[in-house]
């Protein structure tokens, strides 16, 4: 009953500006005998709203400005912090999580307790917080925020469950991480520094426990000065003073010796034995100048000491420390020194830390480094230490989608299955060599690939011109296949054309992309108003990229009638392949020239995606041509179409030319449903330019998608290049082409059979209906000439249209047709001649089908409606919103049926039913805070969409719930159980006359009944979501039971370890007992009684 009131509401109501009336019964909506009225249409919608949820899924790409780093040896997983409070989580290939502190403080340290499946984070806002990694989403557990003292540096001993946290007063707090509160026991800078000394030794810079003895604790002060303070004795061992400030300290492994790194660019070596001052200092990249002096040095920030056991040299390995000199032309640096031999790595982007990966957990063995992993400031890399050429490993994750700023984004789920190994075997050719041939060292957890997985592709658009295609399936990502489109024009030289002029610095800048998975046609639209055709080849070739030109601006005087521009372009000879020389009629002034220059040689194309056709705007009266709004392809038609806010452009690219080239009042004729005010009159062609803009105050944002998906600032510097000289008439008067869709339909209303179409709408909430004639004969196709023109107004919208999209009647989605992919370099069959092979989804592809028309959706950024093919009535209108706008609509299928999926400017993601426009799904989801996520959001089939959450990174959602309920089969395992190697046996004479740190027990000493309670104004503690016994048993189910059997294990281990050292010592005594008992016994044994 409420549908058919829907339908009846859609007959009573009447289109705004009074046309398409979806009222049957006037003479000219008179439908044909075979064709439907809106009360023959009944279709069962299967969608309710439990079948959407609102759910992140995976982020992927680069962490957005890094902080910090941490590795667990053990587990081998890695984790990364970042200055907006996310942390990435990375393992093997698909073990990829991604969390973020609710308070959005940056993350300053990072600490895991290894093989314990937990990590701490330490903030920028004094929060501590724990973290569960035994669950596939990680946890907070526990959190506790320090009042009155800021958190500079973060210490946790292995097997330790006492934390060192070091302040910027100076002060050394101990928190247990059981149980997350701030022990009685406390280091006051006042006392770790001598009496007589007035000033403040500066912030705790550096905490580590002794490699010989856990029960003494190196702290680190900012100013120079370093303590070793005895836990048990509470007090100082020794203190170093030294003149230059501390950044970092390394022990070596034996704990007699540790290196500090200074900000004059100094390493210093010092010994227990004497601490009065270093035993060594070194400049590593300081030379001595010709008067003496040592030549002044950059901070090394960072300094590792490592020793090897097959080498008797260690490794030291600092970044930074480049004289002032040098450093000014290169770049930043990381360094290896090897005994005497010093390799010197330079970095491409800043260094914000690194880690040096070893073999063991405990600091008192020997290293045995293996790798460095360095975060970079916009890469990350891992250099392999095991060869002496320092090479390093490839990386597996996606790191590299902002090589170039990305531009734009496309998503394609449910590919055609052959397509992903195809690009995939492309792209293997141009993976880059000279990697390390070692595995990936981090490779820890475990995922496994889903059962509901399918092939799905992201295409992504960069600001150097370069295309990459990525394998997106089963929430993974992988890079298939990259494109550079600036190949196909030449270099332009400095100072030369017009491209400098138009976009300063990425003249190639990728706007959209249109991709047919089916035929492989491909197609890119750039900056500066140029069009790219490709198709898809497994051969080379050298062949000629054929190149047309285009003068899409308009004035008062360049008005073509509609009878006149049905059959003819703008060009006077539209085979014309060239642009038209300077002066002649129509071209404008003498720089009549696209932005930039084809390359008009034959050009070599390796396999892949080869240019076929490109198509260009060009200057006209000293401006540059508007750029680019919408693009369509269709591979079974041979059409290309595009449009921008002067017209719309129609290319035939089997015939290689301009089919249709109209102004957008044009496309009216005569049936303009807008009253348009008269142009003001102008003296000289020069000013009377048709370039112009959409209205200032226009709330919409067609002015923002007019513009390049750049930076800000070539934003900028491109709206400043554009003529200010327009008047206020003009841009009221101006309208764009703003979407694009061709497919089979019905041209008129009193058609009865549907053809090819070129749907149009515009800025102004305008759809208009091109109808195509295109021959049906191959041979006839390549010759003949097509005929297009406009039919008229269908419909009008509130705001800029966004979408079409076209149902049966039925309810079901018609594909457009396509052709079936050919080789166009492959072999030929001289008996069997290439024919081309089209799929057709008409409507009228069956008998029963014929008189069933077919239902068109079309979305504006304000409301939505869905009417009813050949008689054009409207059946049902939602209005979306009043007071935001969308940014984004595309019509999806979802568990086996299909929605309109739409995101709002405002943050809202919503899904209405098909065709009923029934709400389904409404959530204030992310509220735009930049264009950046405006220009990159799309949705795609299966309930998923993405857009770009940071210049590095891609998020991707989904909106279904089946999803969601499936996701945590999808996600990998952080944690996974694994025996902690043992510790190497000492032998006896150093366990029993050396240092035992496990005899050290930190309970004795930091716990409440030895050291009290700490402050509760000092620090609050806040507890997680989760309970406090759940962090070893949270993952549930077999994990969780493996891993108490691990620790049960492990006790049992130890205290067997325990027993049989006991027993070995027992048995030394009785041998030594028993020796000296015999020696005795000899000596005396000839003895008399009263010799003894």
């Amino acid at each position: 009953m409420k549908k058919f009131r829907k339908v009846l509401d859609g007959l009573s109501s009447s289109s705004p500006g009074g046309v398409a009336s979806p009222s049957c019964g006037s003479a000219a909506g008179t439908p044909t005998a075979h064709a439907p009225t809106p009360q023959d249409i009944h279709v069962q919608e299967t969608l309710v709203s439990e079948n959407f949820q609102i759910c992140k899924t995976v982020r992927h790409g680069f962490p957005y400005q890094p902080t910090c780093l941490a590795f667990d040896p053990v587990q081998k997983i890695l984790a990364i912090g970042s200055r907006t409070g996310g942390i990435r989580i990375l393992g093997r290939p698909g073990v990829d999580c991604y969390s973020q502190h609710e308070s959005g403080a940056a993350v300053l340290q990072l600490q895991f307790l290894i093989n314990e499946g937990a990590l701490v984070t330490a903030c920028a806002d004094d929060t501590l917080h724990l973290w569960n990694l035994r669950q596939r989403r990680p946890a907070i557990l526990h959190s506790l925020k320090f009042n009155r003292e800021r958190i500079t540096f973060c210490h946790l001993p292995f097997q330790s469950k006492w934390l060192y946290v070091g302040t910027e007063r100076g002060n050394t707090h101990i928190v247990n991480i059981e149980s997350f509160v701030l022990s009685g026991y406390v280091i006051m800078w006042n006392k770790a520094i001598e009496l007589a000394t007035k000033a403040h030794p500066g912030p705790v810079v550096h905490l580590s426990d002794s490699p010989k003895d856990e029960g003494k604790l190196l702290i680190g002060f900012e100013s120079g000065t370093v303590v070793q303070w005895d836990l048990r004795a509470k007090k100082v061992d020794f203190r170093i003073y030294y003149d230059e400030a501390i950044h970092s300290v390394s022990w070596h492994h034996e704990g007699k010796q540790f290196m500090c790194s200074h900000s004059d660019g100094s390493l210093t070596m010092w010994n227990l034995r004497n601490t009065a001052r270093p035993i060594q200092i070194t400049y590593p990249h300081g030379k001595i100048l010709k008067d003496g002096r040592k030549e002044s040095c950059k901070p090394i920030l960072k300094v590792e000491y490592k020793t090897s056991r097959n080498s008797s040299e260690p490794y030291v390995i600092f970044s930074g420390g480049l004289s002032y000199d040098k450093s000014g032309g290169r770049r930043p640096t990381l360094t290896i020194m090897h005994g005497k031999a010093i390799t010197v790595l330079e970095m491409d982007h800043p260094i914000v830390e690194f880690l040096v990966l070893c073999d063991t957990p405990y600091s008192n063995e020997v290293q045995d480094p293996y790798a460095v992993v360095v975060l970079l400031e916009k890469d990350f890399i891992v250099v392999d230490l095991t060869q002496s050429n320092f090479p390093i490993f490839e990386n597996p994750y996606p790191m590299d989608i902002h090589e170039s700023p990305v531009t734009c984004t496309a998503y394609f789920a449910e590919c055609p299955p052959d397509i992903i190994p195809i690009l995939y075997s492309i792209g293997a050719k141009q993976k880059k060599t000279g990697y390390s041939h070692k595995e990936w060292p981090v490779s820890g957890g475990t995922w496994t690939l889903g059962s509901q997985t399918y092939p799905e592709i992201i295409v992504t658009g960069h600001a150097d011109g370069t295309v990459k295609f990525w394998d997106a399936s089963a929430i993974t990502l992988q890079m298939l296949y990259k494109l550079k489109t600036s190949k196909v024009f030449e270099k332009p030289k400095v100072g030369e054309g017009r491209a400098g002029e138009l976009v300063e610095e990425d003249p190639y800048a990728v706007q959209m992309v249109s991709w047919c998975p089916h035929s492989r046609l491909f197609c890119v639209v750039g900056i500066s108003a140029h069009v790219i055709l490709y198709r898809f080849s497994k051969h080379d070739a050298n062949t000629q990229i054929v190149s047309l030109e285009v003068r899409l601006q308009f004035d008062s005087e360049d008005v073509i009638s509609p009878s006149e521009a049905e059959n003819n372009p703008c060009f006077s000879d539209p085979s014309s392949h060239s642009p038209q020389p300077p002066g002649s009629p129509g071209s404008g002034t003498q720089d009549s020239l696209p932005c930039l220059k084809v390359k008009n040689r034959p050009v070599r194309m390796p396999p892949g995606y080869q240019a076929e056709l490109v198509v260009q705007l060009q200057w006209v009266d000293g401006e540059p041509p508007q750029q680019i709004t919408s693009l369509d392809i269709n591979s079974a038609y041979g059409l290309l179409a595009f449009g921008n806010c002067n017209g719309l452009t129609v290319v035939d690219f089997l015939q290689k030319t301009i089919l249709m080239c109209m102004g957008t009042l044009d496309l009216y004729g005569a049936a303009d449903p807008y009253q348009r005010l008269t142009r003001s009159p102008r003296k000289n062609r020069q000013s009377t330019s048709g370039l112009t803009e959409l209205s200032d105050n226009q709330v919409s944002m067609d002015m923002e998608r007019s513009k390049s998906p750049t930076s800000e600032s070539r934003e900028n510097s491109f709206s400043r290049s554009r003529s200010s000289s327009v008047s206020s008439i003009d841009r009221d008067t101006k309208e764009s082409v703003t979407t694009l869709q061709f497919g089979e339909s019905y041209g008129r209303k009193g058609d009865a059979l549907p053809t090819a179409c070129l749907w149009v709408g515009t800025s102004l909430g305008v759809v208009l209906l091109l109808p195509i004639s295109i021959p049906t004969e191959e041979e006839e196709r390549m010759e003949e000439p097509i005929t297009m023109g406009p039919s008229g107004t269908v419909l009008m919208l509130k705001g800029s249209v966004l979408r079409f999209a076209f149902l049966d009647c039925g309810g079901a989605l018609i594909q457009s047709p396509y052709e079936v992919w050919r080789d166009p370099n492959g072999p030929e069959d001289p008996d069997r001649p290439r024919r081309r092979k089209l799929v057709n989804f008409s409507p009228s592809s069956s008998q029963e089908a014929c008189s069933d028309g077919h239902l068109a959706v079309v979305c504006s950024e304000k409301q939505a409606k869905v009417i009813l093919m050949p008689t054009q009535a409207v059946l049902f209108t939602h209005n979306i919103t009043e007071s935001s706008f969308l940014l984004r609509a595309d019509v999806v299928s979802v568990c086996n049926s299909v929605c309109l999926a739409c995101f709002c400017a405002n943050g809202h993601i919503m899904t209405l039913s098909l065709p009923s426009l029934r709400p389904l799904m409404d959530i204030n989801y992310l509220p735009l805070t930049d264009l950046r996520i405006a220009r990159t959001f799309v949705f795609t089939n299966g309930g998923q969409a993405l857009y770009l959450s940071s210049p590095t990174e891609i998020q991707r959602l989904t909106y279904s719930q089946e999803m969601t309920d499936n996701l945590q089969d999808m996600l990998g395992e952080l944690f996974t159980p694994i025996e902690t190697p043992e510790a190497q046996n000492k032998g006896f004479l150093k366990g029993f006359f050396g240092g035992n740190a496990q005899t050290f027990d930190r309970e004795e000493l930091f716990g409440e009944a030895a050291a009290g309670k700490a402050s509760r104004s000092l620090a609050q503690h806040i507890p997680g979501p989760m309970g406090l016994e759940n962090m070893k048993t949270a993952a549930g189910g077999v994990v969780g039971d493996l891993a108490r059997a691990r620790i049960a294990l492990d006790q049992r281990g130890e205290r067997l370890g325990e027993l049989e050292e006991r027993t070995a010592l027992m048995m030394n005594s009785a041998e030594t007992f028993s020796t000296h008992a015999h020696q005795v016994m000899l000596k005396q044994k000839d003895k008399k009684w009263y010799q003894l």
